[in-house]
């Protein structure tokens, strides 16, 4: 999926007023029958031009894609087998380096070498939507990306959740008109946010499909923060392909490889959703033995025994 990351660093909205449902009660002087109450539905606000346009635009990307048999949702069939050597170069080639240097996402060609970051504190998860995403959609998608997080907890054993108070992960659901105001929200959430990321989000070109930054700590390679941007315009399957691969990636594993099949860690857009090969990779990231901060040469022998071990050494 075309996308955008910054080096220590993944993306997201925050402006979001709570709906309310308004009733009216009207009483009839002395008439036999009051009126009932009604209640009025919670409404968003009219869908502007420009958010308009951006929908249209992927709900075409989403139809082309599907067309040409992409964006699959399966965990990867025959056809796409793969080896524990495979796990094994797959897994330090998206672990251990990242698409972009610092700066903002996209400004360094190629790849760069880096050191193993995961998450050690609990991640604790909000969700903030634009005004204009209507509450049937927000309660889909909390329902959603609740289910996901579940996965994800159970794949790491790290404890990974929903949270009201004190959040270190935010993913913001917004239109392109709400998230051309997020720069001072985006610098609240990210203490190291630079102009050039924060402009990324707000003038976030239509071919960039989401975004995280993640923020971590360069003494520990822990991370500490990270903010999640997804278009609220993006048709329902490309929606639900930024929910895993930002959330998953966002985790620990940086990079993408044209190598890696079958998996969402590659820009191909075979694949939607997470694989059988990305969850072993997750369980890899966060397996006791590998620890924050390690080399790829200090990791890659250890990997390789505990690839081995998952897949029943099918070299």
């Amino acid at each position: 999926m075309a996308r955008v990351r910054g080096g220590r660093f993944i993306w997201g909205p925050s402006a979001l007023a709570a709906l309310l449902t308004l009733a009216a009660c009207e009483a009839s002087p002395p008439a036999p029958k009051p009126t009932p109450p009604v209640a009025e539905a919670p409404t968003s606000p009219p869908e502007t031009p420009a958010s308009a346009d951006l929908r249209a635009y992927f709900a075409q990307v989403q139809a082309s894609l599907l067309s040409q048999d992409l964006l699959r949702t399966d965990l990867g069939g025959a056809d796409a087998p793969f080896t524990d050597r495979n796990l094994t170069e797959n897994f330090l080639k998206i672990a251990f380096y990242q698409e972009y240097g610092p700066g903002a996402p996209g400004t360094r060609p190629g790849e760069s070498p880096t050191q193993l970051t995961r998450w050690t504190k609990p991640v604790r998860v909000t969700l903030q939507f634009g005004p204009s995403v209507a509450p049937p959609k927000r309660a889909a998608d909390a329902a959603r990306i609740a289910s996901f997080l579940t996965r994800l907890s159970m794949l790491t054993g790290h404890p990974i959740s929903l949270v009201d108070q004190n959040p270190n992960y935010i993913i913001h659901i917004a239109s392109v008109d709400e998230r051309a105001a997020l720069g001072p929200t985006l610098a609240r959430e990210l203490s190291d946010v630079t102009p050039a990321q924060l402009a990324s989000v707000t003038t976030m070109d239509r071919n960039t499909y989401c975004q995280v930054l993640t923020q971590s700590d360069p003494v520990t390679s822990t991370y500490t923060t990270a903010v999640v941007v997804i278009p609220s315009e993006h048709a329902d399957l490309m929606r639900l392909a930024c929910i895993h691969e930002e959330l998953a990636q966002s985790l620990g594993l940086p990079n993408d490889s044209n190598a890696a099949r079958p998996s969402i860690f590659n820009d191909d857009e075979e694949y939607a959703l997470l694989t059988r090969q990305d969850e072993l990779m997750l369980r890899l990231l966060y397996n006791p033995a590998l620890r924050p901060g390690m080399s790829e040469q200090q990791a890659r022998p250890l990997v390789q025994m505990l690839a081995a071990r998952l897949l029943g050494g099918e070299s």
